[in-house]
C-alpha cells in the first residue's frame, strides 16, 4: 500500500550574478499504472431484537460463522480485524409518539483478502452465512515502492524536459543536475466500490481495474 513521504535533495549553492541567484524552479509530475493486487472489504452483520441480549447474543453467533467462512476460503485470521462494534435502541414515531421497537447491534469486520480473484465468491459465501452489510471494497497493491520509484523517475524527467524548455526559450545554459529536489505530497484517493450484496448475490463480479501511483517534484536548477 502507498504511503506518501517527503524527501529533499540539496545540491551546492548557486553562483550568482550581481548579487542574485540564477535559479529557476519547475514541477515535474509522473505516474504509474499497476493491476491492484489486494483488497480490503468491510463485512458485517447487523441483528434487531426486542431483547438486548437476543440481539448480542443472535449477532455473535452469525458473526463467528461468517468468521469461520471466511477462514475455510483461505483468508488468514490476521487479516480480520474488528471495525466497530454498536448496540443502539430503536424507535417508531406514532402520532407524534415515539414508540420502543428494539435494539439494533452491528458489527463490523475488516477483512484483507490478498488472492484478489477469489473476492466475489469470498463475498458471496460470507452473506450466505450471514453477513448483511458489505460497506466497500477498497483496492490496494502489495510492494507498491517500485511503481512510486517509476512515477518518481518519471516526474524528475518531466521536470528537467521543463526546464530544458524554458533555459532554451530563455537562451541560456542549464545545468543539468538539480540544486533541490523536493517532493511534493499528496493524498491519493483510493479506488472503491460500494455495494449491497442479498443473500440471493450469485457470483458477484468485481472488477479491481487499475491504480495510478503519482509522484509531483518541486525541482529547482541553477542556470
Amino acid at each position: 500500500m502507498y504511503y506518501p513521504f517527503v524527501s529533499t535533495y540539496r545540491q551546492t549553492p548557486p553562483q550568482t550574478r550581481n548579487g542574485l541567484e540564477q535559479t529557476m524552479t519547475v514541477i515535474g509530475n509522473g505516474s504509474a499504472s499497476v493491476t491492484p493486487n489486494m483488497a480490503t472489504v468491510e463485512i458485517g452483520v447487523m441483528t434487531e431484537n426486542t431483547s438486548l441480549t437476543n440481539a448480542q447474543q443472535t449477532n455473535a453467533t452469525v458473526m463467528n460463522q461468517v468468521i469461520e467462512t471466511l477462514l475455510s476460503l483461505g483468508v488468514a485470521r490476521e487479516n480480520i480485524q474488528t471495525a466497530s462494534y454498536t448496540v443502539n435502541p430503536r424507535y417508531d414515531f406514532v402520532d407524534g409518539e415515539q414508540i420502543f421497537r428494539g435494539y439494533q447491534v452491528t458489527n463490523l469486520i475488516h477483512v484483507t483478502i490478498t488472492d484478489i480473484e477469489q473476492i466475489g465468491r469470498i463475498l458471496d459465501a460470507a452473506v450466505e452465512n450471514g453477513a448483511n452489510l458489505v460497506n466497500s471494497i477498497q483496492f490496494s497493491v502489495q510492494n507498491s515502492e517500485q511503481y512510486k520509484q517509476q512515477a518518481l523517475q518519471e516526474a524528475l524527467a518531466n521536470a528537467q524536459a521543463k526546464a530544458n524548455a524554458l533555459a532554451t526559450s530563455m537562451q541560456v545554459n542549464l545545468n543539468p543536475i538539480p540544486l533541490r529536489i523536493k517532493e511534493i505530497t499528496e493524498t491519493p484517493p483510493i479506488p472503491f466500490s460500494k455495494m449491497a450484496l442479498s443473500a440471493e448475490a450469485v457470483a458477484t463480479p468485481i472488477e479491481p481495474g487499475e491504480l495510478v501511483i503519482d509522484a509531483i517534484l518541486e525541482v529547482r536548477f541553477q542556470y
